[in-house]
């Protein structure tokens, strides 16, 4: 990129992450330019392969500068050479990033039975950032390693919940702080009801919803819930090696219950084939004189029905598009699709978090808790429907002492 273009691009560039002014945006991004970030990629073809496009954000930002990719796959190594306009390829992750030493490492693969061994690897060999694909990890026992090795290292990693970036979820908080929904009486999330229905949506899809439900009502404080398959509640003989390096895994619907530190009861509920076509991935806010949308990775993000949600009236108002700038107002922002769909908002404010010493906005602990509220799910369900705490007791995998 010439001087010009990078220019051009970082003048209509919003201080969407930091809150700085467009000035001030521009400057501390022309410094980051003139001394890049260097970006290491990890992927596995085959298994799990590059997540959702978080090996090939780092080339539409000035300040990065991908020095290497690796890949166990030989054919989607040179593949991701070629696509990542980058000549250094290891079929080796630690060879690649011992050799490169690069300051940010992006955790590509969607199958999270690599995360853990990728991420310690990534923070020994020194990276300051790391940006990983959901699910984060597996257990809450693995989240509490990455924790501890992050700590002791003081390296910032960012979880890939991409909506947890959108700026339509200030407007929203805007929404419910005005009283525009009255009182908020619940949340209730689902996940996207495919053949993947259950345990398995809970996970790949449904680990979006929870980090939402986290975000609006708070830190879950406990979990009840119940796991079926074929309409009975599943046993040991029912659990298996989950697809996509999930581990355990068990059940076709899923149902769970959790209180939050702000007394917001949430719910998230999953059924294989439920009909829906998708149309309920995502989330409800439920209030006394209103409801808001959120519907993950949709465009717009959420909408606004006004009224009392549970009374009958042959007049309900429609719903109303909500963008970054409020209810019924037209989408100011040009940048949306770069900011949340190519990931350069978490990217951008990943860097930030970095060059400040400052958490990221979702950060691991968010990426924990993530994992807490699903395996609450399978520990509820282990102790017959019964509340369990958060965070849990036991960090292993309940469904292995089922």
């Amino acid at each position: 990129m010439n001087r010009r273009t990078m220019l051009a691009a970082l003048a209509a560039m919003p201080a969407a992450c930091g809150g700085l002014s467009p000035s001030a945006a521009i400057r501390t991004a022309l410094a980051a330019a003139a001394n890049p970030r260097r970006v290491g990629v990890i992927g596995h073809t085959g298994r799990g392969n590059y997540g959702h496009g978080l090996d090939t954000l780092w080339l539409e930002l000035p300040e990065t500068k991908i020095v290497a990719v690796a890949d166990a796959d030989a054919a989607g190594l040179e593949a991701a050479k070629q696509r990542l306009r980058v000549e250094a390829g290891f079929a080796d992750y630690r060879q690649m990033l011992q050799t490169a030493r690069p300051e940010i490492v992006a955790v590509c693969p969607r199958h999270p039975d690599q995360h853990l061994e990728m991420t310690l690897a990534a923070i020994d060999a020194g990276a300051r950032g790391i940006y990983i694909e959901k699910p984060f990890c597996r257990t809450p026992a693995e989240a509490d390693e990455i924790r501890a090795a992050c700590e002791r290292s003081g390296a910032k990693l960012a979880v890939a919940h991409r909506n947890r970036y959108h700026p339509t979820l200030q407007a929203i908080d805007q929404l419910v702080a005005e009283g525009e929904i009255g009182r908020l009486l619940e949340i209730r999330g689902r996940g996207k009801g495919d053949r993947r229905g259950g345990s398995e949506d809970l996970w790949v899809l449904g680990s979006h919803v929870l980090n939402l439900i986290h975000y609006f009502a708070g830190t879950p404080r406990s979990c009840s819930a119940v796991v079926r398959r074929g309409g009975r509640a599943i046993t040991q003989e029912d659990v298996r090696p989950g697809s996509e390096g999930l581990g355990p895994l068990a059940g076709d619907e899923v149902h769970a219950r959790y209180e939050t530190e702000r007394g917001i009861v949430a719910y998230f509920d999953s059924i294989a084939n439920d009909g829906t076509g998708g149309a309920g991935f995502g989330l409800q806010l439920i209030g006394s004189e209103g409801v808001i949308d959120v519907d993950c990775d949709r465009s717009p993000l959420a909408h606004l029905r006004r009224g009392n949600p549970f009374a009958v009236d042959s007049s309900a108002t429609p719903w109303v598009p909500i963008s970054s700038a409020g209810a019924g107002v037209p989408e100011p922002r040009r940048d949306l699709s770069a900011l949340v769909n190519q990931h350069q908002g978490p990217a951008r404010d990943l860097i930030e978090a970095i060059a400040l010493d400052r958490p990221p906005r979702c950060d691991l602990e968010e990426g924990a808790m993530t994992v807490e509220m699903i395996c609450a799910v399978f520990e509820s369900h282990r102790q017959e429907g019964r509340s369990v705490s958060i965070p849990l007791a036991e960090r292993s995998h309940p469904l292995l002492r089922l």
